[in-house]
């Protein structure tokens, strides 16, 4: 009988590795204790100012290690500048750029910071084919891959449309929707921008198997720093808090042209929510304090019109819906961005 145990249990071995071979990491499975999570960011930065404050914040975050950054919506290739310029500004030339679907030549407001920068002299990679670079390194990372969204999803769409087994080997996490609550809190829903621009392709990333968590308007929609908190930022000499101000005031200036600059706060900083969701919101690895949101597991379903609604058909999904301590999130903004990492 020991035997046959035996002969049974190598056979389970061998079934389960040959599994693991197949199909890669599982995106819930626990990380090794200090191990630091693998991130892509998928982001339209260069139109809202938050998209940069989101990538500034995952830079200065321990434990994340940032490997690629694409570039979504729009023109893809002026996005992908302001990432390499600020990349080389943390002297992270080590996270490789990719350039998403180009969808326009169109620049947005912070066009003047990368007025004179060249692409091709980014140190590190550069990838022309963004979609591709990102399911290559999805398939080939050694650990479950955590893809942070920060903007409409066509990269996404495109990816999944070419190799589902993507959603076997990444967690979600996304700045998406408008469950409860509309922008700047309004008791409202509203159709929200990152999924009203392209609906379809939140559709399609909405119904894919990887395990997601989102932070709707509800929560992101009311953050921002004022008062002392700002001007810690604004006063910071740390080189990454630097851009990050540099590039404010260019966009403040390109969205308010006949007036004199007087920037006490900052913008609506949607997007940090979802660059801190992409650590603070896993439960197999140490974090450096309790989460400061209170999640829902809700199921949503995107409609056709770009609105987030729960419905019992809907995907089951982890929602950031309130905030236990939003001063307490501030403050680790402001510390991250102005201190060393």
């Amino acid at each position: 009988m020991k035997s046959l145990a035996l002969a049974l249990g190598l056979i389970a071995l061998l079934v389960l590795g040959t599994r693991l071979d197949a199909f890669g990491a599982d995106p819930a499975a626990p990380a090794s204790p200090g191990a630091k999570i693998p991130v892509i960011l998928d982001t339209d930065i260069g139109d809202d100012i938050d998209d940069t404050w989101a990538l500034a914040l995952l830079l200065k975050s321990p434990e994340v290690d940032l490997k690629m950054v694409v570039t979504d919506t729009g023109d893809t290739t002026y996005r992908a500048k302001i990432v390499a310029k600020l990349l080389e500004v943390a002297k992270r030339t080590d996270v490789a750029v990719g350039v998403g679907i180009s969808q326009g030549t169109k620049l947005g407001p912070q066009a003047a910071w990368v007025a004179d920068y060249d692409l091709a002299r980014y140190p590190g990679k550069v990838h022309q084919d963004g979609v591709a670079a990102m399911i290559q390194l999805m398939m080939d990372s050694p650990q479950p891959i955590t893809l942070v969204c920060i903007g409409p999803m066509p990269n996404i769409r495109a990816a999944l449309e070419k190799k589902p087994e993507i959603a076997e080997r990444v967690r979600f996490v996304g700045m998406h929707g408008s469950v409860r609550k509309g922008y700047g809190g309004s008791p409202k829903p509203d159709a929200e921008w990152n999924v009203k621009c392209d609906a379809k392709a939140c559709q399609k990333v909405f119904t894919a198997a990887w395990p997601m968590t989102i932070t709707p308007l509800d929560t992101c929609g009311i953050v921002h720093l004022r008062g002392e908190k700002y001007a810690k930022v604004a006063k910071s000499t740390d080189p990454i808090a630097r851009a990050v101000i540099e590039n404010y005031r260019i966009w403040w200036k390109a969205g308010n042209p006949n007036k004199p600059e007087k920037i006490d706060a900052s913008s609506t900083l949607f997007d940090t929510v979802a660059a801190y969701l992409s650590f603070s919101s896993r439960t197999d690895i140490p974090v450096r304090q309790p989460s400061l949101l209170n999640i829902e597991r809700l199921p949503i379903r995107v409609t056709d019109d770009g609105f987030t609604r729960i419905d019992p058909n809907g995907k089951q999904i982890d929602c950031a819906m309130s905030w236990k301590d939003l001063g307490a999130f501030e403050d680790l903004l402001v510390e991250r961005l102005t201190g060393g990492r």
